[in-house]
């Protein structure tokens, strides 16, 4: 996994995308390196790891990299989408579709991944 560096600033002045994990948040990277439509992984304090999203309109989300549904850590190479005013990402090996502000498969609803809240400060 690439180092990001964090010490620049994006076009709007914001410096760092922090997760909040466990017990507090974390810097993960300049919003200025995020583009719109991709995402990239991210590997949380406890060796877990996170998808990291910045949709279309701006907004940065994160939810677990695990796909439930073949337990590969694929979901930050997933496409973006939109289903009723829903952003989700769809996972690159069998499609389903997970929401990015719920965690829950749009397809089996019995089924979620972790939501990690995101700030861009």
């Amino acid at each position: 996994m690439a180092t990001v560096d964090t010490a620049r600033t994006s076009r709007d002045g914001r410096t760092a995308v922090r997760i909040a994990h466990a017990e507090g948040r974390f810097t993960v990277c300049d919003p200025a390196l995020l583009t719109p439509g991709r995402g990239v992984a991210v590997l949380l304090p406890d060796g877990g790891q996170a998808a990291l999203f910045m949709d279309r309109s701006g907004a940065v989300h994160a939810i677990g990299n695990r796909d439930p549904f073949t337990g590969a850590y694929v979901l930050s190479r997933g496409l973006l989408g939109s289903a009723g005013g829903r952003p989700f990402v769809a996972s690159p090996l069998l499609k389903q579709r997970f929401d990015l502000a719920t965690g829950v498969c749009l397809d089996d609803e019995e089924v979620s991944v972790p939501v990690y809240p995101v700030r861009v400060e």
